[in-house]
């Protein structure tokens, strides 16, 4: 199976803002939580999350950066997230599409929040290798995926492998639910 059609997600956002209830849901609130508390530094100097969403997750990490450049493909939830993060002026919003638009910038966190898996392995791998590219020595990789049954290319444990498979990321910190996974790598 290739990666997720980009028609999918404009289905699910054309039908809410929120198509999987990252403002409301248990679940996500607890993840996001956990995934935050799990960041090895208290404080990083410039950071980039794909795939940011309506922002949920994206407002926690702006107050452990100096600088969080928030990116999404889909306009609606980049403005949503835009919006909600109006006071932040550490937090930069951009339209991309990963991984054709990998931004040229050197960063210390990636975080990978419920989107690897959207992604086939030869994907995902391109998307780890541009990882490591733009990363310095030390900076951390940051993976949460759902564990559960899907109809995405891949499964979140999958996902977490093919990532696990760059030798130049160590995996600082492991977390496994019945429900997603939290994974932590360090740029070697």
């Amino acid at each position: 199976m290739s990666s997720t059609s980009l028609t999918y997600f404009q289905k699910m956002y054309a039908d809410s803002d929120d198509p999987w209830n990252f403002l409301h849901s248990d679940y996500e609130k607890r993840k996001y939580a956990l995934t935050v508390a799990s960041l090895p530094k208290e404080l990083y100097a410039n950071a980039f999350e794909p795939g940011c969403s309506v922002g949920v997750l994206t407002e926690l990490l702006a107050a452990r950066c100096h600088r969080l450049l928030a990116a999404d493909f889909m306009s609606i939830p980049l403005l949503c997230a835009s919006n909600r993060l109006a006071a932040r002026d550490n937090v930069q919003f951009e339209e991309r599409n990963i991984p054709d638009d990998w931004p040229d910038e050197i960063f210390d966190l990636v975080v990978l929040s419920e989107i690897a898996y959207y992604f086939d392995d030869a994907a995902l791998a391109n998307i780890t290798e541009l990882i490591v590219s733009t990363t310095v020595v030390g900076a951390h990789v940051v993976g949460v995926h759902w564990r559960g049954q899907t109809n995405y290319p891949l499964s979140g444990d999958r996902a977490h492998e093919i990532i696990a498979q760059n030798a130049a990321l160590q995996l600082k910190v492991h977390h496994a639910e019945d429900d997603f996974v939290l994974d932590v790598w360090e740029r070697a």
